[in-house]
């Protein structure tokens, strides 16, 4: 094949990767912010020119085949060395600017990262910050982000990997909840009680608890559901029973005594606790957009100053 026409199918193969890592059509054509049959003309283009069936398409579904696969593993490297090849001339600039892109827990970015993203914007305003907030997981080496934000125990292995600080999950109640129902002397003793889970996935009123090599896990329950972190507080301020939140969620009313911890002896296990880090994928050549965004929020973060 002559280089014009590879060239030409370029913007096609990026629309590849994208339905391959979105999973469909549809999904590939907002991050591209086109039409499902613009993608789908697209892909149909590249099947026409290479002579091959890329993705096998039915009413419901769609599957890579096997020559698909191959095909993607090439194009997604296609990718990556452009990002390279533009990384590399944005890292000879001295200066920090351009577009950075990242990605953010909801309730992390909320009541943490925002004054310091706002801050970071007047400090360089050659930069132009895009923050999702999400609390899905988000992976830069297959989606058009930069760099993400994670509070997880199990970090991507194939990213790099800055470690900002920990955050703990901790039961509350309010004081005078305690005062009406008593304080929980065990985990079981939990199944007695009103309590507060998230509901955002199914189980989520499974409570699994850890004390040195004992593992305990209650179901329990309560008449209010709520995976807003900021709103499932309101409700333990009201004394509606006790929930589970990130510690950062409660450093304040803790501090100013409107919620108690409650069975501070135990660990509670949840998908939203660990350590906070900032992920990336490795490079040789790094923007100083980047460059100077990671060593901000290092200083701001990683010296303990999380609020």
């Amino acid at each position: 094949m002559d280089t014009n026409k590879i060239i030409a199918l370029l913007p096609d193969m990026a629309a590849y990767v994208a339905v391959v890592e979105t999973g469909s059509f549809t999904k590939a054509a907002q991050q591209l912010g086109v039409t499902p049959s613009a993608v789908s003309r697209q892909i149909s283009r590249m099947e026409n020119v290479l002579a091959v069936v890329l993705v096998e398409r039915t009413t419901r579904r769609q599957t890579i085949t096997a020559v698909g696969m191959t095909v993607y593993e090439q194009c997604r490297n296609m990718l990556d060395n452009a990002k390279e090849a533009v990384s590399a001339s944005e890292s000879t600039s001295t200066e920090a600017k351009g577009r950075l892109r990242i990605a953010v827990p909801d309730g992390y970015a909320r009541q943490v990262l925002e004054p310091l993203l706002l801050n970071f914007i007047q400090q360089f305003p050659e930069i132009s910050l895009q923050v999702k907030v999400t609390d899905l997981r988000i992976d830069p080496a297959y989606q058009d982000v930069d760099l993400v934000f994670t509070i997880t125990e199990h970090p991507y292995e194939h990213l790099v990997c800055k470690t900002l600080g920990q955050v703990r999950s901790i039961l509350c109640a309010s004081p005078n909840y305690l005062a009406r129902y008593g304080f929980p002397d065990s985990p079981e003793a939990l199944t007695q009680h009103k309590c507060i889970p998230l509901g955002f996935f199914d189980g989520d009123n499974h409570w699994t608890f850890q004390q040195g090599q004992r593992t305990r896990q209650v179901t329990v329950d309560g008449r209010y559901i709520n995976n807003d972190a900021q709103m499932r507080l309101n409700a333990v301020k009201q004394g509606l029973g006790i929930a589970p939140f990130p510690d950062f969620v409660v450093a304040d009313s803790l501090a100013n005594g409107e919620v108690v911890p409650v069975l501070i002896d135990w660990l509670l296990k949840s998908d939203f606790q660990g350590g906070v880090h900032m992920q990336f994928p490795p490079m040789r050549y790094m923007p100083n957009k980047l460059r100077v965004f990671i060593d901000f929020m290092e200083a701001q973060l990683a010296g303990g100053n999380k609020r």
